[in-house]
């Protein structure tokens, strides 16, 4: 089924999901709405992406490009190969295997990918790398990264890359940027690089060079809280125009 390619890219979204309870008396999907206020005002059109595994590849024949959320989550450390489990480690298992499904199938179609938060670092596990599963148990004198202001404010900044995409979308050596989780890229999978470094070595963003948009930034520039972060959602919507 060929695509119809429109002036607004469609753009695929991930959901988080909950069980019953709550919000609900039923299991339900969520996202926030700034995810999809961002990738509106960057051009493009935001679908949402329920948890069907097996429907990995037809929705792929109707998005132009894929958008990994975040979500208070991890990803099973057994995805990565580590033979440990650390105690914090809460994981949404059918989540996680339809976004490890659908983010393989746009790298196989080369569908341009951002992934954000937790999306960066199961974007990294699918391009074969690993995690730190706990950062204060790994990184000696590590930043408060699930940081104790709001989300919609800065938690430390970041240094990015020279000659790398990043930097070319966002046009500086440094940013602020919020912060909100407990893992990390640990290393970086084949033909993967480091774009964004944080003051006390934490990996706050990867690139694929050899896809034609393959991004992972660790925290949440749909916020936009830095210029850089705007030009991301720019940058990520042109690549599917």
């Amino acid at each position: 089924m060929a695509k119809h390619r429109s002036a607004h890219p469609v753009v695929g979204i991930t959901l988080d999901s909950e069980p019953a309870g709550g919000w609900s008396n039923y299991p339900w999907y969520a996202v926030r709405e700034n995810y999809c206020a961002a990738v509106v005002a960057a051009g493009g059109l935001p679908v949402l992406l329920p948890h069907e595994p097996e429907r990995a590849e037809a929705y792929l024949e109707r998005i132009d490009a894929l958008l990994l959320t975040g979500g208070a989550f991890d990803l099973d450390p057994a995805l990565f190969g580590a033979n440990t489990r650390h105690e914090t480690v809460h994981t949404k298992d059918r989540r996680t295997a339809f976004e490890a499904a659908i983010a393989r199938g746009a790298l196989e179609q080369d569908l341009p990918l951002l992934g954000i938060c937790g999306g960066q670092q199961l974007l990294n596990v699918v391009l074969g790398g690993t995690l730190i599963q706990h950062i204060p148990d790994e990184i000696e004198g590590a930043l408060a990264h699930e940081q104790p202001n709001p989300r919609h404010e800065a938690g430390h900044p970041v240094e990015v890359a020279t000659d790398s995409l990043l930097r070319s979308i966002c046009r500086t050596a440094d940013m602020a940027v919020n912060s909100a989780h407990h893992q990390a890229v640990k290393d970086v999978g084949p033909g993967v690089a480091v774009n964004a470094v944080a003051p006390d070595g934490v990996v706050e963003g990867i690139e694929a060079p050899d896809y034609r948009f393959c991004l992972g930034v660790q925290w949440h520039p749909e916020f936009a809280i830095s210029p850089g972060d705007s030009a991301i959602f720019r940058a990520f919507i042109a690549a599917a125009a």
